[in-house]
């Protein structure tokens, strides 16, 4: 009964959200110029879904998100765990982060340009570089927080730094990594605008990009939406992966 009920308020609410619009665009409350109503960006969306054009962006924006999203997640799991594990890595490396982290990734978007050029390949960078650090930092988290009990069995076992990867580490940090996973999604959506921002000629991002230029506020609206789709297809799946990957932690949550 509980269930249900939560899941009709989280359908409640965008609803909800969407008359309060509409009635504010109806009354003039709000600027239509600027802020249009769900019905004009309705009437605009539709013939970019029928036609394909918006699809066609989207899926460009998808390939780009998931593999920046890969590029950045597995390098930065891997030396998570290793930062984890290995106090002399972990020594090694902290600095390194703490220095590096802080630094606004839009703001290295211009050495990356002149880097890897305007191609596909900066625009995979610059997600990568934003989906490592919070991969890395939870993941390091992750294993840090694994009860000493478990790698002193490990190590009396004999465990190799193999089996400490595969064994203790990974499952151990899997819950946070998946946090690490699901903060550093949402970061690659934001990042995805801006890259595409720079010598794209397709994608979501560009499209909001190209809408803004022609002052065309519908499609941009459109644009925005079907962003905000994606983040919510992407959170879905994450956490379907999760519950398939650690069905103890939806147990302990029951």
């Amino acid at each position: 009964m509980q269930n249900s009920m939560i899941k009709k308020l989280s359908i409640l609410s965008p609803i909800l959200i969407l008359i309060l619009w509409e009635m504010l665009s109806r009354f003039h409350i709000i600027d239509e110029r600027l802020f249009s109503s769900p019905l004009l960006i309705l009437k605009v969306m539709l013939p970019l879904l029928i036609s394909g054009e918006l699809l066609f962006h989207m899926w460009i924006s998808i390939k780009r998100i998931i593999l920046g999203f890969l590029l950045g997640a597995v390098p930065g799991m891997v030396l998570g765990l290793s930062m984890g594990l290995f106090p002399f890595v972990r020594s090694f490396f902290q600095p390194l982060v703490s220095a590096t982290f802080p630094i606004p990734k839009l703001a290295l978007m211009p050495l990356i340009l002149i880097i890897f050029g305007l191609g596909e390949v900066s625009k995979l960078v610059i997600i990568a570089l934003g989906v490592f650090y919070l991969v890395l930092i939870n993941t390091m988290s992750g294993v840090l927080n694994i009860e000493q009990i478990y790698l002193d069995v490990a190590k009396n076992y004999g465990a190799g730094k193999k089996e400490f990867y595969l064994t203790v580490a990974f499952p151990g940090a899997l819950p946070m990594i998946f946090a690490g996973f699901k903060v550093a999604m949402g970061t690659a959506l934001l990042l995805i605008v801006a890259a595409e921002l720079s010598a794209a000629k397709a994608g979501i991002g560009w499209m909001i990009w190209r809408a803004y230029d022609m002052f065309d506020i519908e499609t941009m609206f459109s644009a925005l939406i079907v962003m905000s789709f994606l983040g919510f297809i992407f959170s879905y799946g994450l956490d379907l992966i999760e519950k398939l990957v650690i069905p103890w932690k939806n147990t302990e949550a029951e």
